[in-house]
């Protein structure tokens, strides 16, 4: 069972980690696993800002290196009035492992709203056969 205001509150925990040194974005991630394990994440920039990792992924990288490949949700939030969307690297990376993802998008003060990752990445991309 997601608990959506959990997830929330660790993303937001995890966002104070973020190191934003040039955008002074701060982005914070938790990922839950089918198992039941929440792994999180923050945006780690670089001074060449395409080496620059965005929350999302460093919490499915983590995740992935630890044996996990099933996921049921993941929320974001940042420094934003706003809710935060992944952006479409992100989104593309999370397809990988679940279209159906529950995608929790918070503001700065926990709000948040929930969509699947197929809504917001419909017909993404996907090569064929093989477990992983």
């Amino acid at each position: 069972m997601v608990d959506p205001e959990k997830l929330v509150k660790m993303a937001l925990e995890a966002r104070k980690k973020a190191y934003a040194k040039y955008s002074g974005f701060r982005v914070g991630a938790a990922l839950l696993t089918k198992s039941g394990k929440i792994y999180t994440g923050v945006n780690v920039e670089n001074s060449s800002y395409g080496l620059t990792v965005c929350a999302e992924r460093v919490a499915v990288f983590k995740a992935v290196s630890e044996g996990e490949r099933e996921f049921v949700a993941i929320a974001i939030a940042s420094d934003s009035p706003d809710k935060t969307a992944p952006c479409g690297a992100c989104r593309q990376v999370l397809y990988e492992f679940s279209d159906d993802l529950d995608v929790i998008m918070a503001d700065r003060d926990g709000n948040f709203e929930v969509v699947k990752l197929k809504d917001l990445l419909p017909r993404g991309f996907r090569l064929g056969g093989g477990e992983y």
